[in-house]
């Protein structure tokens, strides 16, 4: 007799691209030990299981673990077997270990070097990785420009650009033609403790821009263990968060999946992307996005935790955080 048919996670369209992509993203910054070591085999089970439960959507950068985020995930997407159109990479340029360069000539050789350590033949989507650090000017009227000549080599399908202030996304779509940017991708400004980026979803959407929001835990904010040393959070925010965590636990809830559900729930973002290092994380955040899609969400608990966040909501830091 078959054996029943794992839940798997939902697809949603991103923006005019035609990509299906999975509802919950693989963030693969951890494969590059940015939170402690992952060893090969951990990281390919990850990926594998992943896979297995219909995460089609995997997102990494050359800044990660200084590359190593790159070899690991390609080494582990070389290891499922399975046709490359059956998964969907994205990954980013003008962000490096040693700082930050926008330059044509830096992000046309960086897609080179991330192929390499992919092992791939082409990414499905290159992201302007914290455009907020560069000039926009030279974003829109240079790094872009080249962005789209990758694109008629076939290197790139998409062009995307990711940072934390919001304001970055409407001052560059506002001045490249449409249809140039295909994908923003926003982080911490799409979760219990800040939904800024709600606001900017219609005039997104007007522009066929397709949308990924990635750290639904606000980095480690919306957890139990709380957030790393490094967190820029005012003091005022974590206390809060903590509060919420603990009067979770006190339930027998887990703020994490109620955070991450919270995400999830708004079908016009495309992927809810979280860092994962291990089956038990894939585990989690697989059955988090299945328990949304069958059962619902705790709306009771969630209007508790939006009560005791209520004094942050939408504070935000500014950027510059290092993860070293």
């Amino acid at each position: 007799m078959a054996l029943p048919a794992l839940p798997k996670v939902e697809l949603r369209e991103l923006g005019n691209t035609g990509l299906k992509l999975s509802c919950v993203g693989f963030g693969a910054s951890p494969l590059g030990n940015v939170f402690g070591p992952v060893s090969d085999d951990e990281a390919i089970g990850s990926v594998r299981e992943a896979f297995r439960r219909g995460i089609n959507f995997f997102d990494t950068s050359p800044y990660y673990g200084g590359t190593l985020s790159e070899k690991v995930l390609g080494k582990a997407l070389k290891a499922l077997g399975v046709p490359r159109s059956e998964y969907i990479v994205a990954t980013k340029c003008g962000r490096y270990a040693d700082g930050f360069d926008f330059s044509a000539d830096r992000v046309t050789k960086s897609i080179d070097e991330s192929l390499e350590r992919l092992q791939l033949d082409y990414v499905d989507i290159l992201q302007c990785h914290d455009i907020e650090f560069g000039s926009l000017d030279q974003i829109i009227n240079e790094t872009i420009p080249a962005l789209k000549k990758l694109k008629e080599t076939g290197k790139i399908r998409f062009i995307g650009i990711t940072g934390l202030p919001l304001g970055i996304f409407t001052y560059v779509l506002d001045r490249v033609p449409p249809g140039t940017v295909d994908v923003v991708l926003s982080y911490c400004h799409y979760g219990i403790n800040d939904s800024a980026l709600e606001d900017l979803l219609p005039y997104l959407k007007s522009k066929g821009v397709g949308v990924i929001s990635a750290s639904p835990l606000a980095m480690g904010l919306l957890t139990e263990s709380g957030p790393p040393e490094w967190h820029p959070a005012s003091a005022e925010l974590k206390s809060a968060c903590r509060a919420a965590a603990v009067y979770c636990k006190e339930r027998g809830k887990n703020i994490s999946k109620l955070a991450m559900q919270y995400s999830l729930s708004n079908k016009d973002i495309s992927s809810v992307l979280v860092g994962m290092n291990s089956i038990k994380q894939v585990e989690e955040n697989v059955a988090a996005a299945v328990e949304l899609a069958t059962v619902g969400k705790d709306e009771k608990t969630l209007a508790e935790v939006e009560a005791i966040l209520k004094p942050v909501k939408n504070q935000t830091w500014p950027s510059g955080i290092q993860q070293s």
